[in-house]
Parts: structure tokens; sequence; C-alpha cells
């Protein structure tokens, strides 16, 4: 009996309905003001046989293990599709509404906690959004191709540090009438264009990428889902001329024009070969300083960044600086609340760290909670060829997951770190067992399959 694949994909719109405290900034009273282009949920339905996945990326700052919870249960409860086939994952717009309490921000009395009315709406929504892909599943084919993006990768504290120019591009079309079903990209970059003193809603350059796509090759209708992936230490700060949407429509049109140059050489599959493995990791808390150290180490960085900038030195310099200062601060917050016994709650809410591994096809896609740097995405794929990590998937961690260097570095993503940079390293061999399971789970069934055009 022939398996036949089919899949879907829609969206919903998740703008706020009202104005909302922009989160992804300090010290800034920042309130939407307008909206320059609109908040998405976007899915991906795929079934062969009895396997099911579903696949949601939505353009928010972060999704909380326990809104993850929640979207899941319900999603299974009225489609079938059980909860562990289910990927949520955030874009990281710091240009949306706050969707989490950071409890390093817990001392900025700028930032408010979440909205409990948008967060019901943004939960509303994803399920709708999820629902609707299943039901517009259609015969289908799919294929992958992988654009190269060297002239927009950049780490944010030095051009030479890693970065990964590599996005995936997993391709559907219907079998029927050739349209574009559906297309998902990760890509490694955080969507901080926009700063501070923009207080308008965006995607930013995340949605840029989709509407040139849209325009250009796929149709203003095909659903684009946009992941992020390792991108903890991975910034546009030295690729954009200015913090305007000028330049995120410059660097999404470029992004865009780099996946639609590989588009054609996609070869597509009848078969989707779906597969899946899963575990939880308890992550090690970070170590952190004495309230005592952690203010001296916040005055040093406040001292460096007045520095910098009293020498008018270059302005990416000086950003790096402010981030830093930043970073101290939380990490004093961080520091204050060990001090008070506040940290065990947090801990639980984010623990256990859940990976999850799906199998598409010959390739795979890994999902990981938090802000993870890249030298540990690049690791995996360095161990498994055709493998990809999305980052900011079914739940965040309060921060990042850093690196020994950041550490002593005293970077900013070490100063905002809740979990041990040791961390990465588990991720990393954990996932390497995982995927040694997907590939046994995949020589045990695999079957010959012709490409077709």
């Amino acid at each position: 009996m022939k398996i036949e694949f089919v899949a879907g994909a829609a969206v919903a719109d998740i703008t706020p309905r009202d104005s909302q405290f922009l989160y992804g900034y300090p010290h800034r009273e920042r309130y939407s003001t307008g909206i320059h282009d609109p908040l998405l949920t976007s899915s991906l339905y795929l079934r062969e046989g009895s396997c099911e996945a579903l696949i949601l990326a939505n353009d928010i700052i972060y999704v909380s293990k326990a809104l993850c919870r929640r979207v899941r249960r319900k999603i299974a409860e009225i489609s079938g599709v059980p909860e562990s086939h289910i990927l949520i994952s955030a874009t990281h717009t710091h240009s949306g509404p706050t969707t989490v309490d950071i409890l390093s921000n817990a001392s900025d009395p700028t930032i408010p906690k979440a909205d409990p009315a948008y967060l019901a709406y943004l939960e509303t929504r994803m399920v709708a959004s999820a629902l609707n892909a299943q039901r517009k599943a259609v015969p289908a084919q799919l294929g992958l191709a992988v654009a190269h993006t060297d002239h927009t990768r950049t780490n944010r504290h030095d051009p030479a540090d890693p970065a990964d120019p590599e996005v995936p591009v997993l391709v559907v079309r219907s079998i029927d009438d050739g349209r574009y079903v559906a297309c998902m990209l990760v890509h490694c970059l955080h969507p901080t264009v926009l700063h501070e003193d923009s207080t308008l809603i965006t995607a930013d350059f995340p949605g840029m990428v989709r509407g040139y796509l849209q325009e250009r090759v796929l149709g203003p209708d095909c659903p684009v889902l946009h992941h992020i992936g390792p991108a903890g230490n991975q910034s546009p700060r030295h690729v954009v001329a200015d913090n305007t949407f000028a330049s995120a429509r410059a660097l999404g049109e470029d992004i865009g024009r780099s996946i639609e140059a590989v588009l054609p050489t996609i070869k597509y599959r009848k078969r989707a070969d779906i597969a899946f493995c899963h575990a939880n990791l308890d992550l090690i808390p970070r170590r952190l300083p004495s309230v005592e150290a952690a203010a001296a180490g916040l005055e040093a960085a406040r001292a460096r960044f007045q520095r910098l900038k009293a020498e008018s030195a270059a302005a990416k310099e000086v950003r790096t600086a402010e981030c830093d200062w930043f970073g101290a601060e939380e990490t004093l917050a961080l520091a204050v609340a060990a001090a008070a016994n506040r940290l065990g709650s947090v801990y639980d809410e984010c623990q256990p760290a859940e990976i999850q591994v799906i199998g598409i096809g010959p390739w795979t896609f890994v999902a990981w909670p938090g802000e993870i740097f890249v030298e540990y995405g690049l690791e995996v794929r360095r161990r498994h060829p055709n493998t990809f990590v999305i980052s900011l998937a079914n739940g965040e961690l309060q921060g990042y997951i850093a690196t020994e260097q950041a550490v002593l570095e005293g970077y900013y993503e070490a100063g905002n770190a809740l979990f041990d940079y040791r961390n990465g390293v588990l991720l990393v061999n954990r996932t390497d067992e995982l995927l040694g399971e997907l590939r046994a789970q995949r020589e045990a069934t695999q079957a010959p399959y012709s490409p077709v055009r």
C-alpha cells in the first residue's frame, strides 16, 4: 500500500490589539505607538502514514515552557498530533510584546510584567494557526537547499569570531498544482536591527525576508516559517549602516536574495520519512558571584562604557561596551536574587531543558531552548552534516548558554546567563546521542525513493 505524504500550512496574526511594552532593551519605557509590519504565528503540518508533525514559528521574543505546554496540549487534544511531535519557536524580535518575566530585569523599573491578556490571545492564535495548517493539508513533495549568507553573518563581539553563514531552507510544494505550500528556514542572527528608539511593532528583518520571498518567489499566500538558530552571540551590529527600517529591509532582502538563488537547485521528493527523538536534560545552574563582587563588576563595566563614550570610540565598540554594562547589571540582579533565595522557582520554570530532534527526509532539525552561542550549533553540524539547530524552541532559559571565552572576557551574554556555560557541551553531547538513535531508526525503516522535479 502506497503511503502518501501530505502537508499544509497556515498563519495567524498575533499583533497586539493595544499598545504594548516592546521588550528587548533595558532602561527605556518603550510602548508601541503603531505597527510597521504584523507579527505572525506560522504553522507547518506534515503527515506520512500515521506519523505527524506540527512546527510553529512565532514573531515574539520568547516562548515559555508553560505557554508551550498549554499550546501543545490544546493542539494535541483537537488534532491528534502527539505533544512531543509539536515544535514551537520564537523568532526573537526585540520589537514585540513582553512574553516572559525575566528575573535579571526585575530591578529595572521601566520593564513591566508580561500582559496576561496578550498571552491568552497569543495562545489562542497559535492553536488556531496549527489547526488550520492541518485542515489545509494536501498531497505534497518537499526539498531542501542551503543558502549562504557570508555577507550578512557577524559575531557581535568581533566579526572575525565564529558565525554560521548557512541557512537551510525547507520548501514544500503541492503535487496537484505545483504551488508552494510552505517555506521554512533557520538563520543564526539576532533580529535587533531596530533599537530602543523605535516604538513601532515589527518582526524586524525576518519579516523583511518573508516579504521578499513571498513577493519574488513563493507568492503572497505561502507561509514562511523563520526560526532563529544558535545566535546568542550573533548580531547585525557590524553589517547594517544604522538601526532603521531601511537597514532592516536591506538586510532582509540580502538574505532573501541568497535564498532565492538556491531554490532552483532543489530536487523534490514525495516522501518525508518523518522521525522523532526526544530527551530532557537537567542543566547546571550558574555559580553566581557575591553581591559585593557583582557590584564591583558593574562599576568596572560602567566605567569602561563611559570612558569609550567620552573618547568618541567607534559606535559599534561603544554599543558593545554598553551591552556589557547591561550584562553586569543583570549579574548583580541575579546575585541579589540568589542571596535572597529567590532563584529556585525560576530554575524550576526552565528545567529540564527539552531537546527535540525531527528527521525530515535526509535532513534533521534539532530544537533547543534558550539563547545558545553559535559555536555549539556549529559543533553539532560538524559531527552530523545536514543537521540544523533551531534555538529558542519549546521554552527559554532566562538568558544565554555562553562559552568559557564569554565568561573570561566578561561579555554581556555571560552576565545575563542563569545557567552555566558548560551546558553547551552537555547539549551537544546529548544531541549527538539522540542523532545516533535517529540514524538507527532511519536505517531500519528507510526504503529507496525517487526524486521528482
